[in-house]
């Protein structure tokens, strides 16, 4: 069973920056890509980021592009998001996920069957 771990959430003010972290057990983490999807109250989840199982091909919602980044550690088993700019609406809870097959490419429409808790994230005015 794939486990998930977020970390690195809080408050913040607007132009502030965060970085959130996803730690992964339970398979081959490197053989499998991994996105971040946000949802804020009242609001569906919707995605934030993808990364591909060789780290070479990321993906990000037209919202976040440019101030967000998503990266991989496979020696580490983690998946980060590197938050800059922040904006009050980008106040969310962030769960990082993974794809259900190996060697995907972190896209917006994958098949994600992995969740983890999820982190909150905080952005004052």
């Amino acid at each position: 069973q794939v486990q998930l771990v977020e970390s690195g959430g809080g408050l913040v003010q607007a132009g502030g920056s965060l970085r959130l972290s996803c730690a992964a057990s339970g398979r081959t983490f490197r053989s499998y890509a991994m996105g971040w999807f946000r949802q804020a109250p009242g609001k569906e989840r919707e995605f934030v980021a993808g990364i591909s199982w060789t780290g070479s091909r990321t993906n990000y919602a037209d919202s976040v592009k440019g101030r967000f980044t998503i990266s991989r550690d496979n020696g580490k088993n983690t998946v980060y998001l590197q938050m800059s700019s922040l904006k009050p609406e980008d106040t969310a809870v962030y769960s990082c996920a993974a794809e259900k097959d190996p060697y995907g490419l972190g896209s917006p429409n994958s098949f994600y069957n992995y969740w983890g808790q999820g982190t909150q994230v905080t952005v004052s005015s």
